[in-house]
C-alpha cells in the first residue's frame, strides 16, 4: 500500500509542472522535410501562451531567431488510462494536458536548426532537427520493437544504445530516426510517452514513426485508439480519412516516404482504403527516386516464413513501383531481394521486403525452421530472446544501403536497392 501511494505521489509531481515547461516535445518531417518541420510539445493547463522559438545551430547567439505561435487544444485522450507501477500494480495515470502544435515552413534544405519552447527565445531546453537535403546523400537509422516502459528501464537504454552504435557505424551524426512500430509498451499510459522523448536521441533528431499494435491500446487492451499515436507526434495531416496524423506521407531526400497504420486495415474493406489511398499518394509524387512504405506488421511470419503482410500487399506494391517495404513486430529480421510477381529480379524492377528486429533486450523470437518461402527469402538474423539489432540506412543518386548491426557494431546483413528507370 506504502509504495502504491508513493507512486502516485510521483506520477502527481509527474503532471503538475511549472507554467512555463514543455514536456513530451519532438520534431516530425512535414510533408517536404526539406522546407518543412512539425514539432509537438504538452503542457499544463494554466500554462500561457507558448511559443516556438527557431534558428539555424550556428547562431548560438539566437540573435536570428524566429517565432511561431502554437496551436493549442485540450488533450483528453490519455486520461484515466490504466498503467502499471514498477512493482506490477496496476493504477489509473490521469493526464490532462494542453498539445501544442507548429509547422516550421520556408526553412533551408540540408540545415541543422535548434528550436526551444518558452514565451521568450532565451528560455526552455534546446533541441534539434536537420532538414532533409534537396539533393545528395543522406542518411537513417531504423529500428523498431523497444516498447518503452518506464518501470523496466533497460528496455530504452538497450534502444538508445543500438542507436549510439549506428551513429558509430556511420562516423558522424544520421538524418532521420525512423521507426517501424511498438515504439510504447501500452499507447495508452501517457508518462511513458514523456520519459522517452526526454532521451537524447529525441532531442537531437527528426523523428518519424508508425502506429504499431502496443502504440494502439492501454494497458488492459480495453480500449484500442490510434489518438495515443497521434497526439504524441505532430505527423503531416494528409492522411486519408479517419488516418489523419497516423497515416501519412512526406519526402525526404529523393524518397517519398508513405507511413501506415495496420491497425486500421485488419478488415478487408480498411486494406482496401489504405490501398486506394497509397496508389494515389505514389501516382502523385512525380519526382521522388524511391519510394519506401513502412508499417509495423511483418511481411512474412518469423518463424515458418509463411506470408503475412507479403500477400495482401505485394500485386499493388509491383503496380505502382514500391521500391522498399519496411515491417517489423515479430522481432526477428528478415528480407528479400527485390521481388516482382512473387519471383526475384536483378534489382531494376521489383519490391525488397524487410522486417527489423527488436531493439529491446528483452523480447526478442528463437528461429524455427525455416518451412516456407525459401525461394524469395533470403536472410533471416536473430539473437533469440535478447536479441537487439537495427538498420543504418545510406540514400544517394543511386542507391538505398541498408545494413544490419547487431548491438556490438557487427555486420549481419548489407541489402541495397537499386534506382529504378522511371
Amino acid at each position: 500500500m506504502k509504495r502504491t501511494l508513493a507512486f502516485l505521489v510521483i506520477l502527481a509531481t509527474l503532471f503538475t509542472l511549472n507554467a512555463n515547461d514543455a514536456y513530451t516535445v519532438i520534431a516530425n518531417p512535414g510533408e517536404d522535410a526539406s522546407r518543412q518541420i512539425r514539432i509537438n510539445w504538452h503542457s499544463d493547463n494554466d500554462n500561457g501562451k507558448s511559443h516556438c522559438f527557431y534558428t539555424i545551430s550556428t547562431d548560438t547567439a539566437w540573435t536570428k531567431a524566429k517565432k511561431a505561435k502554437a496551436k493549442r487544444e485540450l488533450c483528453t485522450a490519455y486520461d484515466s488510462m490504466y498503467s502499471k507501477t514498477p512493482a506490477g500494480e496496476n493504477i489509473y495515470e490521469n493526464a490532462k494536458f494542453i498539445r501544442n502544435t507548429v509547422e516550421l515552413k520556408k526553412l533551408k534544405p540540408g540545415t541543422k536548426y535548434m528550436y526551444r519552447i518558452g514565451n521568450t527565445a532565451s528560455e526552455g531546453d534546446i533541441h534539434y532537427f536537420k532538414t532533409a537535403p534537396s539533393e545528395g546523400q543522406w542518411t537513417a537509422a531504423i529500428i523498431s520493437d523497444f516498447h518503452a516502459y518506464t518501470p523496466i528501464p533497460a528496455r530504452v537504454e538497450s534502444a538508445m544504445a543500438m542507436l549510439g552504435t549506428l551513429q558509430q557505424q556511420n562516423k558522424k551524426e544520421f538524418d532521420i530516426i525512423l521507426h517501424a512500430g511498438d515504439i510504447i509498451a501500452w499507447g495508452g499510459s501517457y508518462s511513458f510517452w514523456k520519459d522517452l522523448y526526454k532521451e537524447s536521441f529525441f532531442k537531437n533528431y527528426l523523428w518519424a514513426g508508425v502506429n504499431g499494435n502496443h502504440d494502439n491500446m492501454d494497458r488492459t487492451n480495453k480500449r484500442n485508439t490510434n489518438k495515443f499515436f497521434k497526439y504524441a507526434n505532430n505527423n503531416p495531416l494528409n492522411g486519408y480519412k479517419g488516418e489523419k496524423g497516423v497515416c501519412y506521407h512526406f519526402t525526404y531526400g529523393n524518397a517519398l516516404f508513405i507511413m501506415l497504420n495496420n491497425e486500421s486495415m485488419r478488415s478487408d474493406e480498411g486494406l482496401a482504403a489504405a490501398q486506394e489511398w497509397v496508389r494515389k499518394v505514389i501516382k502523385s509524387e512525380k519526382n521522388a527516386t524511391f519510394v519506401i512504405v513502412m508499417e509495423h506488421y511483418q511481411w512474412f511470419f518469423g518463424t515458418s516464413g509463411k506470408t503475412s503482410e507479403y500477400k495482401r500487399w505485394k500485386d499493388l506494391f509491383d503496380e505502382c513501383g514500391v521500391d522498399l517495404a519496411i515491417g517489423a513486430n515479430n522481432h526477428i529480421y528478415a528480407r528479400t531481394n527485390a521481388l516482382l510477381d512473387g519471383k526475384e529480379t536483378n534489382g531494376e524492377t521489383g519490391t525488397v521486403y524487410l522486417q527489423t528486429p527488436s531493439a529491446d533486450n528483452e523480447r526478442g523470437q528463437e528461429a524455427d525452421e525455416w518451412t516456407d518461402n525459401k525461394d524469395i527469402i533470403k536472410f533471416r538474423w536473430t539473437e533469440g530472446e535478447k536479441t537487439v539489432g537495427a538498420l543504418l540506412m545510406k540514400a544517394d543518386n543511386d542507391n538505398l544501403t541498408l545494413t544490419l548491426y547487431d548491438r556490438h557494431g557487427k555486420t549481419i546483413d548489407t541489402v541495397a536497392v537499386k534506382a529504378k528507370k522511371k
